[in-house]
């Protein structure tokens, strides 16, 4: 069974290696050479050359330290861009999965068009290792911006390109807005997105309106969900004085049976330079899910017109992308 085929009826996604140098030294000299004095190394002063590329190996390092593991198609941070495609493309996963769960189809089929390819986890609490995107959104977007600042720095592009999905549709727009991702984003493409929160078709209304504990709850183990319900003062900040940063293009794509991001015309933003649209705009029976829009094949081949207008083709019920 292939893995597209699992992920469509599951519904959802399902190393760090070390290695150590030790290195001695012995000391010996000769009398005649122990007598005689020799010069003191004379202090350098490292020039602006240096500096700047210790601070790339500084950015480097702290990206890698954020990157998927494991995941086919992306992190390889010797990819040079294009011509082609001359921006690196990075990937930005939803709650509770990580990036290698939730990018395991579109990272390798970016990768095969040619373009570089990167994806952080992200968001991870010390409480509950085993999930991520579940930190508050604020924590999360600093871990995007210091990933795509390590990105650009091995890549030597100016630019990258940017595909969300759910919190990951979200969380960009506030590094675009708050912490400078505007000036590197030419393109956002946001799947199924909680653009202006969610009802969880009404299970989020009905939590708020119990006092007290709902939120104490998700505060302790998911303060990154709290951010994303309608409301929210995350939601607030972000989506203050419009729904877009200027100089970006925006994306969103959506589908009609969504029941996790509702309403689900709450995805969809509102300003220039963005296009909205459903799965069913282009393929009238697309039955692609908020968990599924990752891996369906009329999404996929959006997202590669998207990213490459020039060579665009028609999108609509395909089997493959």
């Amino acid at each position: 069974m292939s893995i597209r085929i699992r992920l469509r009826r599951t519904g959802r996604a399902a190393a760090l290696c070390a290695a150590g140098i030790l290195i001695t030294a012995g000391l010996g000299a000769t009398h005649a050479a122990a007598a005689t004095p020799t010069a003191s190394p004379t202090p350098t002063t490292p020039t602006s050359a240096t500096a700047s590329t210790a601070d790339a190996g500084g950015a480097i390092d702290a990206a890698k330290a954020l990157q998927a593991v494991a995941l086919p198609g992306a992190n390889d941070w010797n990819c040079r861009p294009s011509a082609a495609h001359p921006r690196p493309v990075v990937l930005v996963h939803g709650t509770f999965v990580t990036g290698t769960l939730n990018w395991i189809e579109l990272a390798p089929l970016l990768k095969a068009k040619g373009y570089c390819v990167f994806a952080p986890t992200y968001g991870r609490m010390p409480s509950i290792p085993v999930l991520a995107a579940i930190a508050p959104m604020e924590r999360s977007a600093a871990e995007l911006k210091t990933f795509v600042d390590g990105v650009l720095a091995a890549t030597g592009a100016s630019k990258i390109d940017m595909v969300g999905h759910s919190q990951g549709g979200l969380l960009p727009r506030y590094y675009q807005k708050f912490l400078g991702g505007a000036e590197k984003t030419e393109r956002y493409i946001a799947l199924a997105p909680t653009s202006h929160g969610t009802t969880l078709s009404g299970l989020a209304t009905l939590l708020q309106s119990i006092k007290g504990a709902p939120e104490a709850l998700l505060e302790s183990w998911c303060p990154g969900c709290l951010d994303q319900t309608p409301g929210s003062a995350f939601l607030q900040k972000v989506n203050a004085g419009g729904d877009t940063a200027p100089g970006v293009e925006y994306t969103v794509i959506s589908t009609k049976l969504d029941y996790i991001v509702t309403p689900v015309a709450s995805q969809f933003l509102q300003g220039p330079n963005v296009r909205n649209l459903y799965t069913q705009d282009m393929c009238w029976y697309d039955l692609a899910q908020h968990a599924t829009m990752q891996v369906d094949s009329e999404v996929l081949h959006e997202v590669m017109n998207v990213l490459d207008p020039a060579n665009a083709t028609r999108t609509g019920c395909r089997v493959l992308p």
